[in-house]
């Protein structure tokens, strides 16, 4: 897990030195202080040399703005550091995500890994703040101070009191200038989430259109954004720890007249209280620190864990070495294909489908809920892989595709339809991002969308809301088609893609899928049997089998689910539908 962890550190190295090293030399700097306090005390004031005042009086001035100055310098390097291994970390697991297959992303489910890439990562990114400051900062602290005052009285700890009343003001202060920056923090935070949740609950669509890279990009953008304004934020909380330490330091010299009381017996000078009492301090800060860390790493554990389990966790379905690139048409054949979600231990979601289809064909596929008609198609973009038997397109094993390139030629309208914020054109660009606005135009037409998108007042530039949430659903549905039509592929898949359109379009779709792209295998899924019943041949699945494969006239004579399905359906006179619409 740390060496996972420790490989997005990546340019972050330097920072990572540098901020232990500084603070180090803070802590040393802060010890030797007091040393040079009791000298001024003991060999200036108490002798009344003026001299020996001015110049260690001096020389402690410059240590203080050199232990500032380095604490500084540790907190912004720490800030740079931990804000930069935490942008390296997200941008990792993004892209890892962006390999996974279906089962993978199930494995996690789309929740989880959006929980592991914000707020587990923010948790990371504090731990390992801490662990290059206060890690450093308090065991060199408390060894140095216990050693100096190991025979210190406990009641003097008290004087410092009136130091936190002082200190309180500062902190307040420093925190008055970094909310407003943690408030755009957080808009961040919604801002990168909303991204996130957009692209996991849509990475199917994602992974059929190959969009990948796009969406790696447009996230890049987004993590970056967020570190700029962490770096922003934790610099300014710096000047917490030399805030801090100055405070004290500085009460400690208006308190040292009051506790020359103490000293009377002689047993200590003046010059040497004065320096024990920092050190008292010292001991307590630093223990406040090593319990502050204690909680962190603790805190943080889990969520370490949970971080590396995503980045070793490797995809099941990988392009193969010499991969095929080029579909030479649009058969496709099952051969005794069975298929399971869980290899060797589920249930069989499909046993035995032994199918064979021309380049050209309709197929029409009927069942129940249940049925596997999802799972029968997603094997065929290998969307997920085959537990038995094999899947050919164009004769080819799947697996023995290019990724990119089966996908490119496999056009998927998935059961979830999904649109992007976005005008329509950019979501219609998915099919092809080079497309004309003439394409565009000419698949919409097909689709049927051209009816609605003619009525917006901005036409194609119209602006889609996230998770086209000011478009119906069947709407939606037509976009989504036209979106799969604009790849040009060699098979199309419409997985209950016109569910939520009245039947008159959905005949006028289907009448357009048949005369525009004849050469086209088409699959399509549907509840209704009037969607499928003029399928060049119908597929009816029951429990994951085949019970019928033929035509819509043959399926009334010989299957007795088809034919039920169909007078349950027409027995009532048709679609209530039939002459309605779709419209908001």
């Amino acid at each position: 897990m740390i060496k996972t962890l420790a490989a997005q550190i990546r340019q972050y190295k330097k920072a990572s030195i540098l901020a232990p090293i500084f603070t180090f030399l803070e802590t040393v700097m802060e010890i030797l202080i007091p040393l040079v306090m009791a000298s001024i005390i003991d060999n200036g004031i108490e002798k009344n040399d003026m001299s020996v005042v001015l110049r260690d009086g001096l020389l402690m001035i410059c240590m203080a703005a050199v232990c500032l100055l380095f604490g500084i310098l540790a907190g912004r390097f720490a800030a740079y550091a931990s804000t930069g291994f935490a942008c390296n970390v997200r941008d990792a697991m993004y892209e890892k995500i962006q390999t996974f297959s279906f089962s993978n992303i199930d494995h996690f489910s789309t929740a989880g890994l959006v929980t592991r890439l914000t707020t587990d990562v923010t948790n990371l990114q504090n731990a390992y703040q801490m662990i290059l400051r206060m890690c450093i900062r308090a065991p060199a602290m408390m060894l140095c101070a216990l050693f100096l005052s190991f025979a210190i009285s406990a009641k003097l700890s008290m004087v410092f009191v009136v130091a936190l009343v002082f200190l309180a003001a500062c902190l307040s202060f420093i925190i008055s200038r970094t909310i407003p920056v943690f408030n755009k923090v957080f808009d961040s935070y919604d801002a990168l989430n909303a991204s996130v949740q957009e692209n996991v609950s849509a990475i199917r669509v994602v992974k059929a259109f190959v969009r990948e890279k796009y969406e790696n990009e447009k996230f890049t953008k987004a993590a970056t954004a967020l570190y700029r304004l962490f770096v922003k934020a934790e610099s300014t909380l710096s000047f917490n720890n030399p805030a801090m330490m100055i405070t004290i330091y500085s009460c400690i010299l208006g308190l040292s007249w009051f506790g020359s009381q103490l000293i009377v017996g002689g047993e200590l000078t003046t010059g040497q209280l004065s320096s024990l009492f920092s050190y008292i301090a010292n001991i307590l800060i630093s223990l406040m620190m090593i319990s502050m860390v204690f909680v962190m790493i603790t805190m943080s554990a889990a969520s370490a864990r949970r971080i590396s389990e995503v980045l070793r966790e490797e995809p099941d379905i990988v392009s193969p070495e010499n991969a095929v690139t080029e579909i030479p048409d649009g058969n496709v054949d099952f051969d005794h294909v069975s298929f399971s979600y869980r290899t060797g231990t589920g249930k069989p979601v499909l046993q035995d489908i032994d199918l064979h289809i021309k380049s050209g064909e309709t197929i029409g596929i009927i069942g129940g809920t249940g049925a596997a008609k999802s799972s029968l198609v997603n094997l065929i973009s290998r969307l997920y892989d085959v537990t038995e038997g094999c899947v050919k397109v164009g004769g080819i094993d799947v697996r023995r595709y290019d990724i990119e390139a089966l996908r490119d030629d496999v056009s998927v309208v998935l059961q979830k339809n999904v649109l992007f914020s976005g005008t329509i054109l950019d979501n219609l660009r998915w099919g092809d991002e080079n497309a004309t606005r003439e394409e565009c135009e000419r698949v919409c037409r097909l689709a049927c969308a051209d009816e609605f998108i003619d009525r917006f007042p901005d036409g194609y530039d119209t602006y889609i809301e996230q998770g086209g949430s000011n478009v119906s659903g069947g709407q939606k549905q037509r976009l989504c088609i036209a979106r799969a039509l604009l790849k040009k592929p060699k098979v199309l898949i419409l997985d209950d893609s016109t569910s939520a359109v009245d039947t008159a379009t959905d005949a006028k779709i289907r009448k357009a899928l048949r005369e525009e792209i004849a050469d086209t295998t088409k699959f399509i899924i549907a509840q209704r049997v009037s969607s499928v019943q003029d399928a060049d041949r119908i597929l009816v699945l029951d429990n994951g089998r085949v019970d019928g494969f033929d035509t819509h006239e043959n399926l009334l004579k010989t299957n007795a689910i088809y034919r039920e399905v169909y007078e349950s359906q027409t027995k009532g006179g048709g679609d209530f539908d039939e002459k309605g619409g779709d419209e908001q």
